[in-house]
């Protein structure tokens, strides 16, 4: 149909008048792969200016035309100087009264729209093939009772006739007024199973069952579809078709009406829908095969419905399929829903060989095997006998594999005739035999696990004797144990005990050792302070020189100085002695972004890492919010960061410490890292540096507080962990925080 269209199309030209581009893209773009000539005009001038060019076919909007059609299409007619040229009009509004205006301007067809491209295309083509059709003279208008003539094929346009010859698919021409069919391709002889001769006897009626698959009758639906489409639709619709035969034929029907004068022809594309739906049936029905098998259902059932699925896939079949048994020499009839039961009896516990008929030999074999006439195949010697009582002349067999290259069974079809499988049986004999592979490894597995759950029951009973007798033995060993966790619980207590008596000690030795300092300078000022005023006061009787009380004013001020550092120094470890204990309920709870948080902590800061020539890094990335406690939290850190200054760049010059935040994938946790490249901490130090008053800078200022008090507020205020994981490349103590820190304990 291609190349015929292609022929017509190389000297056709159609015109589209509409203002609405976008409603005829379509229509243009499928008209175009025709290779038809195409122009757009937008309004009535611009669509008269193009047509006289030359035009073959001229596609007009109502719109454009407004009320008086007749005049603007005789306008663009007379522009192409034919005024036998083809006119359709398109409207977006249609009405009775618009549609007879267009019959009266001479249009040839009223096209509804929105409208399906294809059809529209194929209508413009059926015009441009039959626009030089020979027409018949007009009736008087007077003798409408008498019908028109018939329209031989021989008076329509060659071109026509060709483009049935080349349609893909089955095409006829009927004349609706005379009730003939008038024409038909090669394609609807073969669907209908009729010669041409045949075909043209009769009408559209000899084609239907005389009712459709709803109960609604034939004449009744094609009456119905026939006046839609002489109303100038193009109606589409599904029906079933008969052969002559007798069988169905599921089809669908596109109904088109021709414009020629003084005729009413209709022009019908029919598809058949045997192979889609076939095709449907069959991917609906492996679906369904398929959850039968996941769900467990029973294997002859199973296997019957996979028959009957194959059965329905072609005409004159009949499957079957048979198992072999355990020991491999024995088949059994499995499934044979459409075969005579006592045909398959015959076959149960045959032993399999080289000669014994198709499934017999196709799993001796293990290849398929396909006996096209039983009653002269030399297979099928032994048992033609058997075959034919029930009408058997083929069989074509072929064996069941499972996963593990062991024959299962065998899949045959049957026929009543002599024939030879084709493509499609070919299909559908993998399909089978697939799925039966399927279901009967199924079952074999499962009754391979039915077996060892047995064997599992006995080992079970076995290995209960033996665990009771354990038990036994076991509950005396229980009693023994328990009696020792009771002496080690007690001896455990015991050792908790002193060593929180131990720790506290050290405490308070610790404490007392800090303290005593610069308690111990502040009491050796006061009492030389109190000795000198003594003596102040013994000479202001006796007359008090200046330069004595000026020594006495300096040395006052010395001690005051003195004073004031160690009582500061006392006050300092009060203050970390108090931290080592945090009390939570004493903190500000607040939601908080954490780099705005870090950003302000870190400003003062600055101005010591860049007199110690130290760079800070901070990566922490927008919207990382915390809802917890952030004055402890900036304690830690700025005990971390001082930590840094104090010790880790000592003998060297420069470095850089880097502050990362990363949120956990879960949005429930944070960490938080500092990490230096200074010198690192020693592995025997690592351990220790979180016991209170551990320094390596004794008498250098440092309480050895720092890290214990951070320790304390990472692990109890702020409900998270701290780790330090140190080299000779530097120091690194990451932070393992919630998100949102645990709640006040209740006073």
């Amino acid at each position: 149909m291609n190349q015929l269209i292609s022929s017509i199309a190389d000297r056709a030209k159609v015109l589209l008048v509409s203002s609405s581009p976008n409603d005829v893209r379509e229509l243009l773009y499928v008209l175009d792969r025709h290779n038809l000539g195409t122009g757009l005009a937008g309004d009535i001038d611009e669509g008269v200016e193009l047509a006289s060019g030359g035009t073959d076919l001229i596609l007009l909007d109502a719109a454009l035309a407004g009320t008086n059609i007749g005049a603007t299409c005789m306008r663009l007619r007379n522009a192409g100087g034919r005024h036998s040229v083809p006119l359709l009009l398109m409207s977006a509004t249609p009405s009775a009264e618009e549609q007879g205006r267009s019959v009266g301007a001479g249009a040839s067809d009223y096209i509804r729209m929105p409208f399906n491209a294809r059809d529209v295309a194929e209508k413009i083509l059926m015009e441009l093939a039959l626009h030089k059709a020979e027409a018949p003279a007009a009736r008087p208008l007077a003798d409408t009772a008498t019908p028109p003539r018939p329209l031989h094929p021989q008076t329509l346009e060659v071109n026509y006739h060709s483009i049935l010859a080349g349609s893909p698919d089955a095409v006829l021409l009927f004349d609706i007024d005379n009730k003939l069919l008038i024409d038909a391709n090669h394609l609807a002889e073969e669907l209908f199973g009729l010669p041409l001769a045949e075909l043209l006897q009769g009408g559209m009626e000899q084609l239907f069952p005389q009712t459709q698959d709803d109960g609604l009758s034939s004449p009744q639906l094609l009456d119905e579809k026939i006046r839609e489409t002489l109303q100038g639709k193009i109606v589409v619709f599904r029906a079933t078709c008969c052969h002559r035969d007798g069988h169905p034929i599921a089809c669908e029907l596109r109904l088109m009406r021709l414009s020629v004068p003084g005729r009413q022809l209709v022009h019908a594309r029919i598809i058949d829908l045997t192979e889609r739906n076939l095709a449907e049936a069959m991917r609906s029905g492996q679906s369904a095969l398929l959850e039968m098998v996941a769900k467990g259902a029973p294997l002859i059932p199973t296997l019957n419905q996979l028959l009957l699925l194959i059965e329905g896939q072609s005409r004159g079949v009949y499957c079957s399929i048979m198992l072999l048994d355990d020991d491999g020499r024995h088949m059994h009839s499995a499934a044979g829903p459409s075969l005579p039961p006592d045909y398959m009896a015959l076959l149960e516990g045959v032993e399999i060989g080289p000669g014994v008929g198709s499934c017999g030999t196709a799993m001796f074999r293990r290849e398929p095997v396909v006996v096209s006439d039983i009653m002269h195949d030399p297979l099928w010697a032994p048992y033609r006998e058997l075959a034919a009582p029930f009408g058997l002349r083929a069989c074509w067999s072929r064996p069941i594999f499972g996963q593990d290259g062991i024959v299962l069974g065998s899949f045959a079809m049957y026929y009543r005739e002599v024939r030879s499988p084709d493509a499609h049986d070919q299909s559908l004999i993998d399909a089978a035999t697939d799925l039966a592979g399927i279901a009967i490894g199924r079952m074999r597995h499962e009754r391979e696990l039915q077996r060892h759950r047995a064997h599992l029951e006995e080992l079970v009973a076995e290995r209960t004797a033996a665990l009771t007798q354990a038990k036994e033995q076991s509950e005396q060993v229980n009693r023994e144990l328990a009696a020792a966790l009771d002496n080690l619980s007690i001896t455990q207590e015991e050792l908790v005990r002193r060593d929180k008596l131990a720790a506290l000690g050290a405490l308070v030795a610790g404490i007392a050792h800090e303290l005593n300092t610069p308690i111990g300078n502040g009491l050796v000022v006061a009492t030389t302070m109190a000795e000198r005023t003594r003596e102040i006061q013994a000479s202001f009787h006796d007359g008090l020189r200046r330069s004595e009380l000026d020594a006495y004013l300096t040395q006052a001020g010395e001690a005051d100085a003195i004073m004031l550092r160690n009582l500061q120094r006392a006050a300092d470890l009060v203050s970390s002695f108090k931290q080592i204990a945090v009390d939570r309920a004493s903190s500000q709870r607040r939601h908080f972004l954490l780099r705005q948080f870090i950003a302000e902590l870190m400003l003062p800061m600055s101005t010591p890492l860049k007199a110690a020539g130290l760079s800070l890094k901070q990566d922490v990335p927008d919207g990382l919010a915390m809802d917890s406690y952030p004055g402890p939290l900036g304690q830690v850190l700025s005990n971390l960061l001082e930590n840094c200054l104090r010790h880790a760049f000592e003998g060297r010059s420069g470095g850089s410490i880097t502050l990362t935040a990363r949120g956990s994938d879960d949005g429930q946790g944070i960490t938080v890292s500092i990490a230096d490249t200074g010198v690192g901490i020693t592995a025997d130090d690592l351990t220790h540096i979180y016991d209170p008053f551990f320094t390596t800078k004794l008498g250098s200022g440092g309480s050895g507080l720092g890290l214990h008090v951070a320790h304390n507020i990472v692990t109890g205020v702020l409900g998270g962990h701290i780790d330090a994981s140190s080299s000779p490349a530097g120091t690194t103590f990451t932070l393992q925080l919630p998100a949102v820190a645990p709640q006040s304990p209740a006073p």
